[in-house]
């Protein structure tokens, strides 16, 4: 199907020169001067390898036709990680690529959505936040203010984030998967 580049969006899968890539990021240009364009940074269906491309906004790009379900997160292992589908129960295993820098926020039996392309996983959409325990952080320096000093802070899952100075270890917070950015403390 072919849509202009400027509606490429991350997380579509378009086909280009006869092979599949999945869009890790789409941006749309518009200069004082010239011609509007589209820059989409890829990934390679096939063989992982990434790639950037840049189109007019009012450019024709073949989107391929993706199936997208939810699945619920098992665990992982050395082949990468597996999923079930809660209809039929059928399993499927990730690559690792395919979940790459989400890998960190995955937590046993999350919803996830996976994109599948005849059956084999190529994307997956995670929950736009999770709720964490800060493992370790730096004592709040005397004289800071309050409003609008951060600190750095570990995470249950090993991620670094900055947090608020009142946060301490123990606290469970809710953080924002895009990013890894601390969004607030856990209503619990």
């Amino acid at each position: 199907m072919k849509v202009i580049a400027s509606q490429i969006r991350k997380g579509n899968v378009v086909e280009v020169d006869g092979q599949l890539y999945a869009v890790l990021s789409s941006e749309n240009f518009h200069p004082g001067k010239g011609t509007p364009t589209t820059q989409i940074d890829m990934r390679r269906i096939s063989d992982g390898i990434k790639t950037t491309q840049r189109y007019k906004t009012t450019e024709q790009v073949e989107r391929a036709f993706v199936e997208d379900h939810d699945y619920q997160y098992l665990y992982s292992d050395n082949d990468g990680f597996t999923f079930m589908n809660g209809e039929n129960f059928e399993q499927v295993t990730v690559p690792k690529d395919v979940v790459g820098d989400y890998a960190p926020y995955l937590q046993e039996n999350m919803t996830v959505r996976l994109s599948m392309y005849d059956g084999v996983p190529i994307a997956i959409e995670l929950p736009q936040r999770v709720t964490l325990e800060v493992v370790e952080t730096e004592p709040t320096m005397k004289g800071q203010t309050a409003s609008s000093s951060y600190k750095p802070a570990v995470l249950s899952n090993g991620v670094r984030t900055l947090v608020p100075g009142h946060i301490v270890p123990g606290t469970r917070i809710v953080v924002m998967t895009a990013d890894g950015s601390y969004a607030e403390r856990a209503k619990d």
